[in-house]
């Protein structure tokens, strides 16, 4: 397994292709985002896993097609990870990754907490809860997006794309604390906590074709 390190400012992005290397403790609290092809999860193949521990840097792991087999692709350390219920997978948007993750890697992930479902439960006076605008207006920090719609399944990775995917998880434990503390403040931290809970099961049922139409809806 081949590793690759970028130093970017202060953080250190280190890229690993096919799974984590053995060994690697990121903590009991792990933000993860993951990059695919599109937003099909059925169609569209994952390519990305970036993981931070919240130490200001970042771990990609990027899946390669000949390692997918009929169970998902071959990465153990990186599926025990995403298993181990003793860690909690800290995400934006976990309803996607947690289908993708399931789709694609063959596992399901758990437990999670996801900023955007926090945002939304606290921060009743928007309707912009994109990871961008929450983390400039409650961290302070710019992310840039010019790397979003790029071609994650090259099989090189650019130090553009790279340095994107891991702004994506290196301030998602800030922000995860001052939405945890306006959770609190307004009485919602258990009402969320039931949401995260319920998200990998939301994901299976987009698989499964649930999304549209909605078994919640009327």
């Amino acid at each position: 397994m081949a590793s690759t390190t970028l130093f970017l400012g202060k953080s250190v992005i280190q890229l690993h292709r096919h799974d984590l290397p053995d060994g690697l403790d990121l903590g009991k609290l792990i933000a993860i985002d993951t990059e695919t092809m599109g937003l099909n999860p059925h169609r569209d193949r994952l390519c990305l896993v970036q993981l931070s521990s919240g130490d200001g840097n970042a771990h990609l792991v990027q899946l390669i097609p000949q390692h997918l087999g009929g169970q998902g692709y071959n990465a153990p350390n990186l599926k025990r990870m995403l298993t181990d219920h003793h860690r909690t997978k800290l995400f934006h948007f976990a309803r996607f990754d947690c289908a993708a993750i399931y789709q694609w890697l063959g596992v399901r992930c758990a437990p999670v907490i996801c900023t955007k479902v926090a945002a939304k439960l606290v921060r009743t006076f928007t309707d912009r809860h994109g990871l961008k605008e929450l983390l400039n207006q409650l961290v302070g920090v710019d992310v840039s997006k010019q790397q979003q719609s790029s071609d994650w399944g090259a099989p090189e990775l650019s130090v553009d794309q790279q340095a994107y995917a891991a702004s994506d998880v290196l301030h998602l434990h800030a922000l995860w604390a001052r939405l945890e503390a306006l959770l609190k403040r307004e009485g919602r931290l258990e009402l969320a906590q039931e949401c995260f809970r319920f998200l990998p099961t939301r994901g299976e049922l987009d698989l499964l074709g649930y999304e549209d139409p909605d078994i919640f809806h009327h």
